[in-house]
């Protein structure tokens, strides 16, 4: 049975129309390609790209700027003639540019004291210069710049390049002391600071010619002697180690210092359960012995303080447990003080270490204070336990609960204490169970 059964409808129908299929694309072989290996490549697209014709007649856009050079003349300031000269420039829709020369900022100058006859007279007389050696020296300078190998090549007398410099700076600073109205204004000015030595420059020079001088194996030989140097160095620091290693540690406090003296320590009495820590004395060192290089690094003639600083506070908690090394850090923390100072200088170092020391004597004064509060507590009891009007703590703890001679030793729980009434007793029995109601028949049963 089908629908057309059921409403009657004949079976015969108009045969159904097929929709057309769409017609394929056919692309057309290109030419220069055969029919095989164009078959290959599917018609996929070429591997190289194409360039549209359209593309190729394009015009690119015109610049709305005019861009021209010419040829213009220019005046620097770094001249004081005002030389005029040319040069090619680079003008934009026929303005050409305004300004000084790029080039003349470039033109740096120094600037040279001068001085007057009376000042010569008054402060820069020397008996091995003259006036004119003088005045043609700063000539120079200003001309030259401060090149003195160039002045002393074209200096009228011979003077050598130290001597030059030396009578330059000498007569400079001399008339910026002068001019100054007070020393102090000028006493940080790099010519009064650090005044030139001639004799020290010489030397300098020397010692570089002998070093630059030197072969291959004189450097060769100068390098052996340094690393046996250093290696006879490391021998005896090693050794002094060794030595004071097998010395007794002494220590000495003074008793002139309130702040480091010893903390007594009484003995405990025998009835006491509790004992004393094993470090029980606390033996700072002073501050002038903190501040002092220890002695593995006095050999040595550089070295970092931090790596000083962190030594003298391994010395300094060498006698401590690790528990109160962080208790320590812990309290200076809370103190808001670094671990390690972040500029550490001499003073620094020094207070530093002996804020440690006095934290580390509070807290093992407070460690006696608790040892001496227990004790106290532990002979309160003793005296109370003695006394005949008080009962005694064991007699109490027997009265407090009843334990019959057949109890077995579980604990009775709080639920069955709940159950129990108050004047019942522990060992009454159970109740007899009760006999259960016989059951109700039914009709299915029969």
């Amino acid at each position: 049975m089908d629908a057309k059964d059921i409403l009657g409808l004949p079976k015969t129908s108009a045969p159904s129309e097929k929709k057309p299929r769409p017609p394929k694309d056919s692309q057309r072989k290109p030419d220069g390609i055969s029919r095989e290996v164009y078959a290959l490549t599917g018609g996929l697209p070429p591997l190289m790209p194409t360039l549209e014709v359209s593309h190729l007649k394009k015009r690119p856009p015109v610049d709305k700027e005019k861009v021209t050079w010419q040829w213009l003349p220019f005046t620097s300031s770094a001249r004081t003639d005002n030389l005029q000269l040319y040069h090619w420039v680079r003008v934009v829709n026929g303005v050409p540019p305004t300004g000084d020369y790029a080039f003349a900022k470039y033109n740096k100058s120094v600037d040279i004291v001068k001085y007057t006859d009376e000042e010569y007279e008054k402060y820069l007389t020397d008996p091995t210069w003259t006036k004119e050696e003088t005045d043609q020296l700063f000539e120079m300078c200003q001309q030259f710049d401060l090149r003195f190998l160039l002045i002393a090549d074209r200096f009228s007398s011979s003077r050598t390049v130290e001597e030059l410099k030396n009578r330059y700076y000498a007569v400079s600073r001399a008339l910026l002391v002068a001019k100054a109205p007070s020393s102090s204004d000028v006493s940080n000015h790099p010519l009064v600071k650090n005044p030139y030595n001639m004799s020290q420059e010489i030397e300098r020079k020397r010692a570089l010619t002998v070093v630059l001088s030197q072969t291959r194996q004189q450097e060769r030989k100068d390098a052996e002697i340094l690393a046996e140097a250093k290696r006879i160095a490391e021998i005896r620091l090693t050794r002094k180690e060794e030595e004071e290693a097998e010395l007794p540690q002494e220590t000495t406090a003074d008793p002139d210092v309130n702040d480091n003296a010893i903390v007594p320590v009484e003995p405990a009495s025998p009835s006491s359960s509790v004992q004393p820590p094993p470090f029980a004395a606390v033996l700072p060192i002073s501050t002038a012995d903190s501040a002092s290089t220890p002695a593995s690094l006095r050999m040595l003639r550089v070295f970092l303080r931090t790596h000083v600083f962190d030594q003298m506070v391994q010395e300094a908690n060498s006698s401590s447990g690790l528990r109160t090394v962080k208790r320590v850090e812990q309290t200076l923390q809370d103190l808001g003080i670094n671990i390690k100072p972040k500029v550490p200088t001499k003073a620094v170092c020094s207070e530093h270490l002996e804020l440690r020391k006095e934290i580390l004597t509070l807290l093992n004064l407070q460690k006696q204070l608790q040892y001496k509060e227990a004790e106290a507590s532990a002979n309160r009891e003793n005296s109370y336990s003695e006394t005949p009007s008080t009962p005694k703590r064991v007699q109490r703890d027997q009265d407090r609960l009843f334990v019959p001679d057949g109890y077995s030793g579980e604990r009775v729980g709080k639920r069955d204490n709940k159950r129990k009434g108050s004047g019942r007793h522990i060992e009454a029995p159970p109740s007899p169970p009760q006999s259960k109601r016989p059951r109700k028949l039914k009709s299915s049963d029969g």
